[in-house]
């Protein structure tokens, strides 16, 4: 089926739908995430992808899959980052043929309640992103400075990578398998922010139709946030690579 053909058959209430938590040190909101992702969208299942979190995580999300036949867990060696556990939930969940495969974030800043609107919005769509950025989004709780490098490195990077997304850094997101499946992931090897600007990139230059909803998102209220100076340094390089290869590629014929 291609993509248009795909877009024309809309999304099915059939579809299987597998939400992909990745996890470190978040013993404090995963029993609290998948029960509000159950709640929300019931016939959806979890999986909780935990990099061997010292805190516990892994023992409580084993816990909770022991009385859910909805949620599963993914227990991986060590913290290898964002992108490489979304990446392994990604590979997990395409082998078990999910329709639809859902990035969210294991503090609740990512609202398990507004998952139904992305998942709506599929319908004519291949990736749909939670977006901070287009009228109607809004974030809760953050400082002034973490709004400027957010709004920032989205509009760096869609400035330089052509791509026409307000929040192209955003990890609240609905893809259908087949976008995933057409994306070359086994080439994908950056993180956090970087990782989710390569793979709306990805994304829009491989001809999928990429859709914004407004979310609210909401700052953490308990655990340690993620973000650190090396995931904004690794992005801002890497963006910038990628811009100037893009740039060349459109500028030299026969480049690539």
């Amino acid at each position: 089926m291609n993509i248009n053909e795909r877009r024309a058959q809309g999304s099915s209430p059939a579809e299987s739908i597998l939400v992909i938590i990745p996890t470190y040190n978040e013993a404090d909101n995963v029993e609290a995430i998948v029960s509000r992702v159950r709640s929300a969208v019931p016939e959806a299942h979890v999986l909780v992808a935990d990099d061997n979190s010292p805190d516990g995580t892994g023992k409580i999300a084993d816990e909770l899959a022991a009385s859910d036949d909805h949620t599963h867990v993914l227990h991986r060696a060590g913290k290898e980052g964002l992108g490489a556990a979304y990446l392994a939930g990604f590979r997990w969940g395409i082998e078990r043929s999910y329709d639809v495969l859902v990035e969210m974030d294991a503090d609740g800043s990512h609202q398990p309640e507004e998952l139904p609107r992305l998942l709506a919005a599929l319908d004519g769509a291949d990736l749909v992103l939670g977006s901070r950025w287009v009228p109607g989004g809004k974030v809760v709780n953050w400082p002034k400075s973490r709004e400027f490098l957010s709004r920032g490195g989205s509009l760096y990077s869609r400035t330089l990578l052509g791509v026409p997304i307000k929040d192209v850094t955003g990890g609240y997101r609905a893809f259908r398998r087949q976008t995933l499946e057409g994306l070359g992931m086994e080439r994908v090897a950056s993180q956090g922010y970087c990782f989710q600007v390569d793979l709306a990139w990805r994304t829009a230059k491989a001809g999928f139709r990429v859709v914004e909803v407004p979310i609210t998102f909401v700052e953490r209220e308990r655990g340690d946030s993620k973000m650190s100076r090396a995931i904004v340094v690794e992005a801002l390089w890497r963006v910038t690579a990628w811009g100037v290869g893009h740039r060349l590629g459109r500028l030299l014929p026969g480049r690539r």
